[in-house]
């Protein structure tokens, strides 16, 4: 009985769809813009939770993102950026986020009263060393590149599987 139970499950799994991709030549596309959070509606807008994309003009230095973050991962520090100047920030406090122990619970971005902090589709954020894995705001302000080819997935029958 064993035997035609696993000839069964082989038999079957080929007719099945395939969710592999030629990774890094093929990435998968997530849906939307990313995580947000609308501090007027007080709701979260769903999306991919990846890396973080601060808006230094809307940033004041609250540190409630730090604040947030600090039962969780401990992965937000606030510094100075001396050469940054933001009207709204008198103080030139940004957020500087360390990869290497970020979670990406979203709870900085739900902490932020000005929308200023918001989780992109971007997943890639491997690097050789610790050091690398660091963000300083400057790093932050900038959007990420998407290269390479995007492949959409289709869920349905209770398989997934791309085009």
């Amino acid at each position: 009985m064993g035997l035609f139970n696993a000839i069964y499950s082989g038999v079957r799994q080929l007719f099945i769809r395939r969710m592999t991709m030629n990774y890094p030549e093929q990435k998968l596309d997530m849906e939307g813009d990313g995580y947000k959070f609308d501090p007027k509606e007080n709701i979260g807008i769903p999306g991919y939770k990846g890396r973080h994309l601060l808006v230094m003009d809307k940033c004041t230095g609250c540190q409630l993102c730090a604040i947030a973050c600090d039962g969780i991962a401990i992965a937000i520090d606030m510094i100075t950026e001396a050469d940054t100047k933001v009207v709204v920030n008198k103080k030139s406090l940004f957020p500087q986020i360390d990869y290497s122990r970020c979670v990406f619970c979203g709870l900085c971005v739900d902490a932020c009263p000005f929308d200023a902090l918001v989780m992109t589709n971007h997943y890639e954020l491997a690097g050789y060393d610790r050091k690398s894995l660091i963000f300083k705001p400057k790093q932050l302000a900038i959007p990420p590149k998407d290269v390479g080819q995007f492949v959409k997935f289709n869920i349905k029958d209770k398989e997934a599987y791309h085009e």
